[in-house]
């Protein structure tokens, strides 16, 4: 039997698969709205065959959006466009997640495509943003951002407590805070952004608090019935992995005590100057060490877009959720690829009744 294709359990969350849609932006929200293009696309993800859907970064607050067409949970008008989406994951037999985040000193820039750096000082689509300390994070993200005061991080915190019981409102029963990519959350943790002196900053465990104490607020909202996890970036490639790696794994362990259910290893991308080792597959190590010192199940993506690999990811106990990303923009029906790849029996059934009775039927003649 495949392992990829076992099922999981994780609380009250059935997933039918090993295989997850990781968050991607789609930048094409209007004043943090969902808009025509975001149901098709999360309904088109889930009918491939996937366990669980994750919604993109959606900001808990104005400020917090990467750009000016991310979604954003900041009011209570926004849960309507995301029900739907949350709806149409469901039925379409894959659960139903969510990401909510703040970009901080990343925020207020252009779209990818469309420069991916800091919209300009004085432009009216653009906004002030605000870090742990008053540090860029550079290249084409120069902007100075504002160093947060107490008040501040403590406004924050509460946006993500009423972000998490505004999406748990609209139907998601699966949550992920982003603490991970250089933004906000990521920048406490950094050494590379964060030069507080106050109790937020300095040592380890001051660098770690912003994130426990961010954990703890959404804790006390969401169900315990269902999982609660986040994305964090664990390393930065720059030079100081493994004391990077100790530190986030002492928070993850932190982080399980304060009612963490899973984590998405990621990257920090906290510095321009990463020295990032691409590869298939090249968080896989590091996953599986998390994994096993934190003593908590464990998602990762980077590169895992073979069939055999993914697999192998689950068979050998890296990884308990294989996050697949770009090869699902290229093919949504990537688990039904995956399954055929590796023989699983009745892989056309995957899909929705209307594509997997004709794939099914006329398999053996298609291979004829």
């Amino acid at each position: 039997m495949s392992a990829l294709f076992s099922p999981f359990q994780l609380k009250d969350a059935h997933l039918r698969n090993r295989i997850a849609v990781p968050p991607m932006c789609q930048y094409q929200a209007v004043d943090g709205f969902a808009t025509d293009w975001h149901l098709p696309h999360y309904a088109g993800m889930a009918r491939g065959g996937a366990g669980l859907v994750i919604v993109e970064a959606t900001a808990v607050s104005p400020e917090g959006r990467i750009s000016p067409a991310c979604l954003g949970l900041w009011r209570d008008e926004q849960q309507t466009g995301l029900a739907q989406i949350a709806a149409a994951i469901k039925s379409a037999g894959a659960v139903p997640g969510i990401q909510i985040a703040h970009a901080g000193r990343k925020a207020s820039a252009h779209r990818p495509w469309e420069g991916d750096d800091h919209i300009a000082e004085g432009d009216p689509s653009g906004w002030a943003t605000i870090s742990p300390s008053a540090l860029a994070f550079g290249g084409g993200l120069s902007r100075v951002p504002r160093e947060m005061s107490l008040d501040d991080i403590a406004r924050v915190q509460g946006d993500f407590v009423r972000a998490a019981q505004r999406a748990l409102a609209a139907g998601f029963e699966w949550l992920e805070l982003h603490f991970a990519h250089g933004y906000l959350a990521q920048s406490f943790l950094s050494v590379h952004a964060n030069q507080r002196n106050d109790a937020y900053g300095g040592s380890a465990d001051h660098r770690r608090r912003f994130l426990r104490e961010c954990l703890d607020g959404v804790r006390k909202v969401w169900p315990e019935r269902l999982p609660l996890t986040a994305r964090l970036g664990v390393i930065e490639y720059d030079g100081r992995d493994e004391e990077t790696l100790s530190e986030a794994i002492t928070l993850v362990r932190q982080l399980r005590a304060g009612g963490l259910d899973l984590l998405n290893v990621s990257m920090g991308f906290s510095t321009p100057e990463a020295r990032i080792p691409w590869g298939p597959a090249l968080l896989a190590p590091v996953a599986q060490r998390v994994r096993r010192e934190a003593a908590l199940p464990v998602a990762a993506s980077w590169g895992i877009d073979a069939p055999e690999l993914a697999e192998r990811m689950v068979a050998e106990e890296m990884m308990d959720l294989v996050m697949v990303g770009r090869a699902h923009l290229a093919n949504p029906h990537w688990p039904y690829a995956t399954a055929m790849a590796l023989g699983v029996t009745d892989a056309p059934w995957l899909l929705p009744a209307s594509y997997a009775h004709w794939l099914a039927r006329y398999r053996s003649a298609a291979a004829k």
